[in-house]
């Protein structure tokens, strides 16, 4: 795909990283969008297949942990004992629990689950022909753009650190990588498209597609965990334990495991620290990075673009 992905329209990007590609009108970095041509020819979705969806950075691996103990919750259970998903929990990051369709990872579903997981940052539009043509599910999570923006950026800093010093210090700051974010230059932006899409889908297809925002987790996570096990069609029965999943599960239990704590794994060629996915998740975290004129423009420029849809954050 090096020559397709040559003729594209490029642009330098955040620096310290190969320059973005615009791929159906969306940036990609050539890493992933290499992952995302290659499911794109060979991927065939199933119906009973489900995928959770997202931009970067707006809760995906906090959504992977939750479904995933969802989906593989009272299976049998491990040699010593204990339950599976835990054991799994506690050994792995969640994406090394739920393949990622971009990144060549889907010859195998999540062991132990009768529920096929597949996760995808890819906007919807950009998704192979069989998910949206098929009959299987799809969540989709989004996240206040400021706290998205600022999430993204330590993230893809703390990425390209795994390559040398030089990439880091040549990697753009903070603000540089605002005005970037704010005229759609990001990874797979720009956002707001990135949102609309799934948005539009799910209100075509609302028994399909279910559209979760990251704050109303975080308020209630016991009601949306019940939720998502109503979605994959293994709801939890009057005498379960629910809010064992969501103790399990919380973002704090999750950055508090020692895997998530001091592991690392390998992913596209370069060791990444599992605690780059666990910072801090908080809500309005992005007032200690961002002035509140950049907050505001921000803001107009969501109300601008996905008001008139209907969609308001």
């Amino acid at each position: 795909y090096v020559e397709e992905i040559s003729q594209l329209p490029k642009e330098k990007g955040w620096r310290g990283l190969q320059g973005l590609f615009l791929y159906k009108n969306f940036w990609f970095y050539p890493a992933f969008l290499k992952g995302a041509l290659h499911a794109r020819d060979h991927f065939q979705a199933q119906p009973t297949d489900i995928f959770l969806c997202s931009s970067m950075k707006t809760g995906t691996t906090w959504l992977k942990a939750l479904s995933f103990t969802i989906a593989t919750r009272g299976h049998r259970p491990s040699d010593d004992g204990s339950d599976m998903t835990t054991v799994s929990l506690r050994t792995a990051v969640p994406h090394d629990c739920i393949p990622f369709l971009e990144f060549h990872e889907y010859s195998t579903a999540v062991t132990g689950s009768e529920i096929p997981l597949f996760a995808s940052h890819l906007p919807y539009t950009c998704l192979p022909k069989s998910v949206i043509d098929s009959d299987c599910k799809i969540v989709y999570i989004r996240r206040d753009p400021k706290d998205t923006f600022v999430s993204m950026w330590f993230f893809l800093r703390k990425f390209v650190a795994g390559k040398n010093s030089t990439d880091v210090e040549s990697f753009a700051s903070i603000d540089e990588g605002f005005e970037l974010f704010c005229k759609g230059l990001s990874s797979h932006g720009p956002y707001w498209e990135h949102i609309l899409g799934y948005w539009e889908a799910s209100i075509r297809r609302p028994e399909k597609i279910l559209f979760l925002k990251y704050e109303d987790l975080v308020e209630d996570t016991q009601l949306w965990v019940k939720k998502l096990a109503e979605f994959f069609g293994c709801p939890f029965s009057a005498g379960e334990e629910r809010e064992g999943v969501v103790k399990e599960c919380s973002f704090e239990s999750l950055r508090d495991l020692e895997v998530n704590k001091s592991g690392k794994h390998e992913k596209r060629g370069r060791v990444i620290e599992n605690s780059a996915y666990f910072r801090k998740g908080v809500v309005g975290e992005w007032r200690n990075h961002l002035s509140d004129e950049m907050g505001k423009k921000i803001d107009v420029i969501m109300e601008e673009k996905l008001m008139g849809p209907g969609f308001t954050f």
